[in-house]
């Protein structure tokens, strides 16, 4: 599996992305669950879903900026 592209992610409406987000955080609990039990053979998944939730904050973020701004 390859690291997402962030042309992809802006590609999403702000509800897609907000609930990806969700998404994200849940895969990376249910890792975290899998790692403390012993059961966790793919380690690099890690790096991938910290990845893509990275990026989907950042044009999360990017978003709520552009709109602040031109309210002002």
């Amino acid at each position: 599996m390859a690291l997402s592209k962030a042309t992809e992610i802006r590609a999403l409406s702000d509800q897609e992305l907000a609930d990806g987000i969700v998404a994200v955080k849940r895969d990376l609990f249910n890792l975290r669950l899998e790692k403390a039990v012993g059961r966790l053979e793919k380690t690099h998944q890690f790096k991938h879903a910290r990845h893509k939730l990275a990026q989907m904050m950042t044009v999360e973020h990017e978003r709520k900026t552009k709109q602040s701004k031109e309210a002002e």
